[in-house]
């Protein structure tokens, strides 16, 4: 299934051309502050399966998995679009909520919980981990 999507104000855009190998609410602390707090929606993808149009801003960072990670934004409007670890070729990170339509996007595993709040809900149907699985 092809999926499309883009920044808020259309600056850049998006599409995947395959299936999400996961689906994961993730609770890290990078993900809490692109969220302004809560957990970031994430689908994990094939880096090939991903076309982009537009320019891409980025912040480069050590993630708590000490996984070297772009994070990439629109420098327009500063939609956080995608993350993506330098130590894994093969997968990136697209954020659901940048996608035209999510229909059928149901997260099943939740990640980093031990950085959750403690006001979180964790929906105990989800797989859960402490931190990267």
């Amino acid at each position: 299934m092809t999926r499309t999507g883009g920044c808020r104000c259309g600056a850049v855009r998006y599409t995947l051309d395959a299936e999400p190998f996961a689906v994961r609410l993730c609770w890290c602390r990078d993900c809490q502050y692109w969220t302004t707090g809560n957990a970031a929606v994430n689908l994990l993808v094939p880096r090939t399966a991903v076309r982009v149009e537009g320019g891409l801003d980025g912040w480069d960072s050590v993630a708590d998995s000490g996984h070297h990670m772009r994070r990439s934004f629109c420098p327009r409007c500063g939609t956080p679009i995608f993350s993506e670890a330098r130590e894994n070729t093969e997968r990136m990170v697209i954020r659901v909520g940048t996608l035209d339509d999510a229909t059928g996007i149901v997260p099943t595993t939740v990640i980093w919980t031990d950085s959750a709040p403690a006001w979180a809900t964790i929906d105990p149907a989800l797989q859960a981990f402490p931190r990267q699985p």
